[in-house]
């Protein structure tokens, strides 16, 4: 049985420059390398800290830096495409900055909460602002080919989803979110709650855990546990543990994808020994035959940064039809999260003994 579904997002044919707002270390790691290796050119960066964008244009070869996002509309208007790079609570301030009708990449989560999302949400349509989210693990290769296997009935009727985790997250890399109300789910399994939409739909709700760890000292959340309700058919499930100090031989980091026909198997390599990672793996087998892995055309880190820009060059030259991670999508992701969180707020039902 052919598996040959593409893995990744077609280039632009004549894509705009872009330019960074927040020169930060997802941008060093991720966004310019990607985006290097995509053929999109970069040409200008805005950051508060002067140092900091003046050594991100150095590093990577960026012709301009502004001092501000005003200057940098100023000079380029809506000749060029906007990265917009910078912590949650600041993207509903910035947004207003930018001209009417222009494109906008904004990093994830969208917002702290809901309310900053729904906030978001309308600033874009006020403005008419061609936005989209970077929630780029529904563009890697793995998920790419995964959900259009799903589309093409490979594994027939999808009934099951599961992520399960049980890893070594080295927190101290991330000293930022040590003061933030809301971790685990807002900033990192949010990638997955978001492929599963992207997968399996959006859930009717939740239930939801997520606890803090004595192993990661100061952090809210390093724990989660979700139930996804999709009625009587399908069932999602989610278990998360970034705190596993039993070495590598039975940590695991994947996605099981059931169906009545066949299943998948997707491991996400860059969480494990992260951040140096390993490779990402996509298995899939179909009832009663052999296990086959698919290769795969590259990694979640970083070849899938270079979809969500591919997708929002294509729609504003109007080379696609739509943003497949727009912000009115990406909300939904944002309301998943929030359930997740309300959730956490309910009590279980008690033993009755």
């Amino acid at each position: 049985m052919s598996f040959d579904f593409p893995q990744d997002w077609p280039a632009p044919t004549a894509p705009k420059p872009i330019v960074i707002i927040g020169a930060g270390g997802i941008v060093r790691d991720a966004h310019l390398p990607a985006y290097a290796k995509a053929g999109l050119k970069v040409l200008g960066v805005t950051d508060l800290d002067a140092g900091r964008r003046t050594a991100l244009a150095q590093d990577f070869a960026i012709p301009f830096t502004y001092a501000s996002v005003a200057e940098a509309v100023a000079v380029q208007g809506k000749a060029v495409i906007y990265d917009l790079a910078v912590p949650p609570q600041a993207i509903a301030s910035i947004l207003p900055a930018l001209p009417d009708g222009a494109a906008v990449l904004i990093q994830k989560p969208m917002g702290a909460d809901l309310a900053q999302a729904r906030a978001i949400r309308q600033i874009c349509r006020d403005k008419q602002l061609k936005a989209a989210v970077n929630f780029q693990l529904r563009f890697s290769p793995m998920m790419m080919a995964a959900r259009q296997a799903i589309a093409a009935g490979r594994i027939g009727t999808p009934l099951d989803i599961e992520v399960h985790l049980n890893i070594f997250t080295p927190w101290s890399l991330f000293p930022f979110l040590l003061p933030m109300p809301r971790v685990e789910m807002l900033v990192h399994s949010i990638h997955y709650l978001d492929s599963i939409r992207a997968l399996f739909g959006t859930p009717l709700g939740v239930f939801a855990r997520s606890l803090p760890d004595p192993r990661a000292p100061g952090l809210a959340q390093t724990r989660t546990s979700v139930l996804l309700d999709y009625g009587d058919l399908r069932r999602g499930v989610m278990s998360l543990n970034h705190n596993h100090q039993g070495g590598r031989r039975f940590q695991s980091a994947w996605f099981r994808i059931e169906g009545d026909k066949g299943v998948l198997m997707i491991k996400l390599g860059v969480c494990f020994d992260y951040p140096h990672g390993e490779a990402d793996e996509l298995w899939f087998c179909p009832n009663g035959g052999e296990w086959q892995q698919i290769r795969l055309t590259g990694s979640w880190f970083i070849d899938s940064f270079m979809g969500p820009m591919r997708n929002l060059q294509r729609f504003d030259a109007g080379e696609d039809a739509a943003l497949f991670s727009g912000v009115e999508d990406a909300f939904q992701t944002m309301a998943l999260v929030e359930a997740c969180f309300d959730a956490m707020a309910l009590p279980a039902v008690p033993l009755q003994i």
